[in-house]
C-alpha cells in the first residue's frame, strides 16, 4: 500500500464520527444555570407579535375610546334639548298662569261690581269701562305675548278665543246697560244683557274644554312634571247668564233709590229656611235636643230664602257655637239672590267642639237694607256634640 492510503481512509471515516459526537453533544448541552434539560427539544425564543400589530392594537383602542366620547356627547346632546324641551312647555305655562289669574280678578271685580248695593248707573258704566280696558290689555300684551310650543299653539288659540270672549262680553254688557239707562223695558234689557253674560259664561267653557284639557294631555305626553295647567274662572255667579238674574240685576241698578240706601219698590228681606248636619243629610229642629256625631267632615249647610219683593246682593250669614271659653264663629256671604230664591252656603271644619254638654248653635243673616221683618234672620238650636 502506498502512503497515500492509510490518510484516505481516515479522513473517510473519521469526518462521519466527528458530526456525530458534535450531534451528541449539541444534545446532551444544559442550558445556563444547571437546569433540567428540556424534554421538547432546544430552547427556542419567544414567540413576539409582528411588528406591525402593535400599533394597529392602538389603533382600535383609539377609535373606540372616540366613539364612546361621540355617544356620550350625544346622549349629553340629547339629555341638554329634553331638559330644554320641558322647560319651554314649563316657562309657557306658567305664562298663562299668570294671565288666567289676572283675568279672574277682573271676573271678581264684574261681579263685586254687579252685586254692589243700590250702585248708580253711571258708576257701574264707569267701572265696567275700566273693566274692560283691563281684560283688552291682558289679552293684547300679555297673552298674545306668549310662544307657545308647536304642539299646543292650537290651544293657545282657544285660549285667547276665550280671553277675547270676556272682553266682547264685557263691552257688551257695558253698552247694553247704556241703551237701557232710564227705560222701564225689562224684555228688553233681558234681550240685550242676557246674550252678553252668556259670552262670560261660554268663555270658562272654552277655557277649560279647549285649552285646559288638551293641553293636560300634551303635558303628560311630553313627561313634563312640577306644573299644572291653570283653571281660569271669570264668571263668580253661575246663574249670571239667566234671564231672571240678569233682568233683576238691570231693575235693581235702574230702579230709584229708597231712603234706606236699597233700590226698588215692595218689600225687602231674608229668612234662614233650614240647618242641615253633614254628612249626616239630618236638619236641626228648633223645638228639640239635636245629638250631632261629630267627625272630619262635619259640616253645616244654612239655607237662606228671599222673601221679599227685590234681588238682594252681599247677604252675610254667620254661624256661631256658644261654648267655652271661647265661642266658634264663622261667616259666609252670598253674593246674589232673587225674590222667592233659596240659596245656601256651607259651613265646615269644626276641630275644636266641646263633646257631652249641651250648647246653642245660632244661626244669623244680616239684614239688608229695607228689610222690615227681622225676627226670621236668626235661630237658635240646642245641640249635643258626641263621638257616635
Amino acid at each position: 500500500m502506498s502512503e497515500r492510503e492509510p490518510d484516505f481512509e481516515f479522513d473517510f471515516f473519521e469526518e462521519p464520527e466527528t458530526r456525530e459526537a458534535q450531534g451528541r453533544e449539541r444534545t446532551l448541552r444544559r442550558p445556563l444555570g444547571g437546569g433540567p434539560r428540556n424534554p421538547r427539544g432546544p430552547d427556542r425564543p419567544p414567540l413576539r407579535p409582528a411588528a406591525g400589530f402593535a400599533p394597529l392594537l392602538r389603533l382600535i383602542g383609539l377609535i373606540a375610546f372616540a366613539i364612546l366620547i361621540v355617544v356620550l356627547l350625544v346622549l349629553w346632546a340629547q339629555s341638554c334639548q329634553e331638559d330644554q324641551r320641558r322647560d319651554t312647555y314649563r316657562d309657557y305655562v306658567n305664562g298663562v298662569a299668570e294671565v288666567a289669574r289676572q283675568s279672574e280678578q277682573v271676573g271678581r271685580r264684574l261681579n263685586d261690581v254687579l252685586t254692589t248695593q243700590a250702585i248708580e248707573p253711571a258708576e257701574l258704566d264707569t267701572q265696567l269701562t275700566g273693566l274692560v280696558q283691563r281684560q283688552t290689555i291682558i289679552v293684547s300684551r300679555q297673552a298674545r305675548g306668549l310662544d307657545p310650543p308647536g304642539p299646543l299653539r292650537t290651544a293657545h288659540e282657544d285660549m285667547i278665543e276665550a280671553l277675547e270672549f270676556r272682553v266682547d262680553g264685557l263691552d257688551g254688557l257695558a253698552a247694553a246697560f247704556r241703551r237701557t239707562r232710564g227705560t222701564d223695558d225689562e224684555a228688553a234689557a233681558g234681550a240685550l244683557l242676557v246674550p252678553q253674560a252668556q259670552r262670560l259664561v261660554a268663555s270658562d267653557v272654552i277655557w277649560d274644554d279647549l285649552f285646559v284639557k288638551p293641553t293636560s294631555d300634551e303635558l303628560r305626553e311630553q313627561e313634563v312634571t312640577g306644573v299644572e295647567v291653570p283653571d281660569s274662572n271669570f264668571v263668580q255667579t253661575p246663574d249670571l247668564a239667566s234671564r231672571r238674574t240678569i233682568v233683576q240685576i238691570w231693575r235693581r241698578i235702574n230702579g230709584e233709590p229708597t231712603a234706606g240706601g236699597g233700590t226698588g219698590a215692595g218689600l225687602h228681606g231674608n229668612s234662614i229656611s233650614s240647618v242641615t248636619v253633614l254628612p249626616a243629610g239630618t236638619q236641626l229642629a228648633a223645638s228639640a235636643e239635636n245629638t250631632i256625631v261629630a267627625s272630619t267632615d262635619l259640616a253645616f249647610r244654612v239655607a237662606v230664602e228671599n222673601t221679599g219683593d227685590n234681588q238682594e246682593v252681599d247677604i252675610e250669614v254667620t254661624l256661631t257655637i256658644q261654648q267655652t271659653p271661647a265661642p266658634v264663629t264663622k261667616t259666609q256671604k252670598i253674593d246674589i239672590i232673587n225674590p222667592g230664591e233659596v240659596k245656601s252656603v256651607t259651613f265646615r271644619n269644626f276641630p275644636s267642639i266641646d263633646f257631652g254638654e249641651p250648647r246653642t248653635l245660632r244661626v244669623d243673616v244680616k239684614p239688608v237694607p229695607q228689610e222690615a221683618r227681622v225676627d226670621n234672620n236668626s235661630r237658635e238650636y240646642r245641640v249635643t256634640f258626641s263621638f257616635e
